[in-house]
Formats: structure tokens, C-alpha cells, sequence
């Protein structure tokens, strides 16, 4: 008897603060180890996972999506319920769907390729003392800062650009060019959160663009300095690499025909009670 794959995907949250972030690594200490690990156990079988974007060390994931390739059938339920019981504390499956494979490979669902667009946040507090409830949660930077000033830079970032100013000297993708599609930065209080999503981001290119908006911000630099370094596509012009503890991989969006059970941002963002 022929045996039937199906490509099962979860939906994966995770507090970054104690793995070496998602890739698999020879220490097993990444969230991708703990979870295939875990995965293995519960399908008593070897799992690959193909995640829809890779985060580092510190980097938290409140919207990760992965897939794979089973034989096994089981409901939701119990994929989720099922593989929770071998995480640890700082990594649960949110949910699961199984999907039809078809014999044509473009046709099927890929974490990764069929994303048409990724979201994250950076939660910054802006505070001249730092707070140990934020700790590893929330970025933090002393000096006062000006939103206004930050929203009008951020624009500067809206469309379709090279982003090799933000982009790691150790990135991988094929082309620095990337579509910006929104920037949203607000205030509550003492936080600040950033909000960019795009077409897909370099590596570190959110934590460089948040670094240069708080040089703008702070008045280190100006609000047309971001326009300069866009064009300049020269990194070592660009603000340090901001810390990893803020930032969260909240949402990738997909064609509705997949009929993913993810929530929505505001739904997703409540989970910090923001």
C-alpha cells in the first residue's frame, strides 16, 4: 500500500531569551533542536521542520510558522496538545493544519516561500532607569526620544529599496532589495513599539533600523539622515546593531487560501498586553 504524506503546519510561539536562537546548531540548544526534538518523540520518527523566518539569539517568536511531511494522522488537538508535552516552558505549538500534497511541488504550501510578507515589533522602553520586568522582553534606551522625529524618518524607509545599510556583513539572502510596506511607531507609557512589516528583512535589518531611528530620535542624527544612509547602502555608516531582547517575529501573512487559524496583529500583540 502506497503511504500518504501530508505536510503539516504549526504555528509556533517561543521566549528567545534562553535558546541560541532558531536555527539548528551542534549544541542542540536552539529552538528548531527543541522542537524537532520534541517532534521525534511524539511521531516516533525523525522530523525536518522548514521555518518561515529564522530568528537569532534573544530574538522572541509570538507568529513563527513552520512545516513538514508526516505519514501520521492525528487531529489539531493532538499535534498541538501532543508535542507541548515534550517542549520545555519557553516553546508551545499554538496550532496545527493539515494540507494536501500535490504531485506538482509549486503547488504546495512552503513556510518560507509562500509568505507574502513578514511582521515584526520591537518593544523599546524608554525610561532613564531600566526595569528588570522587562528584562530580556523590552529593548531599553535612556535618553529621551522624540516619536515624532522617528515617524518621519521611518517614511523615508516605505517602498520597494536596497536595504544594504541594514543589511549583517554575514547575511545570506540573494538580494538586499526588499519592499516596505508599512512602518508603525507609537507609544504607552514608558514603551515604545516598533512595527515594520515588509516583503521579507535582512539579517539584523530590523535591529539596525531601529538603532538608527533612536540616533534620530535622541538627535544624533537628522530626519533626512535616513534618507542618506538608504541611498548610501553602506552599513558602517549606519547606527550599531541594536539589542536582540525586544524583538518579536509577530505575524506572517499568507494567501487566505491556505486557511492558516493564526490571529490576527492586534490579537497577537495582546499577549504583551499591548
Amino acid at each position: 500500500m502506497e503511504i500518504e504524506l501530508k505536510r503539516l503546519v504549526l504555528g509556533v510561539q517561543y521566549d528567545g531569551s534562553s535558546w541560541h536562537g532558531w536555527q539548528t546548531q551542534p549544541s542542540g540548544e536552539t529552538i528548531q533542536d527543541m522542537l524537532e526534538n520534541a517532534l521525534h518523540k511524539f511521531c516516533k520518527s525523525e522530523v525536518k521542520t522548514t521555518c518561515a523566518g529564522r530568528t537569532d539569539a534573544g530574538v522572541h517568536g509570538l507568529g513563527q510558522v513552520v512545516h513538514f511531511d508526516t505519514e501520521l494522522n492525528r487531529n489539531s488537538y493532538s499535534w498541538v496538545n501532543g508535542v507541548n508535552a515534550f517542549l520545555p516552558g519557553s516553546i508551545a505549538v499554538q496550532w496545527a493544519k493539515e494540507l494536501v500534497l500535490n504531485s506538482d511541488s509549486d503547488e504546495n504550501f512552503h513556510a518560507r516561500f509562500s509568505a507574502s510578507s513578514r511582521t515584526y515589533c520591537y518593544i523599546l522602553l524608554n525610561s532613564n532607569i531600566r526595569s528588570p520586568v522587562w528584562q530580556n522582553k523590552a529593548g531599553w534606551f535612556f535618553r529621551p526620544l522624540d516619536l515624532s522625529q522617528m515617524q518621519r524618518a521611518a517614511e523615508k524607509l516605505i517602498g520597494t529599496h536596497d536595504f544594504s545599510a541594514f543589511r549583517a556583513a554575514g547575511c545570506q539572502a540573494k538580494s538586499p532589495i526588499k519592499l516596505m510596506h508599512e512602518i508603525d511607531i507609537r507609544q504607552r507609557g514608558e514603551l515604545i513599539i516598533f512595527t515594520l512589516r515588509a516583503s521579507a528583512f535582512l539579517h539584523h535589518m530590523v535591529r539596525n533600523i531601529v538603532g538608527s531611528l533612536l540616533f534620530v530620535g535622541s538627535g544624533r542624527r537628522s530626519v533626512n539622515w535616513m534618507e542618506d544612509l538608504l541611498k548610501s547602502r553602506n552599513r558602517s555608516l549606519a547606527a550599531p546593531t541594536f539589542m536582540p531582547d525586544g524583538l518579536y517575529l509577530a505575524k506572517i501573512d499568507y494567501d487566505e487560501k491556505w486557511q492558516l487559524p493564526q490571529r490576527n496583529l492586534d490579537q497577537v500583540m495582546s499577549i504583551l498586553a499591548l
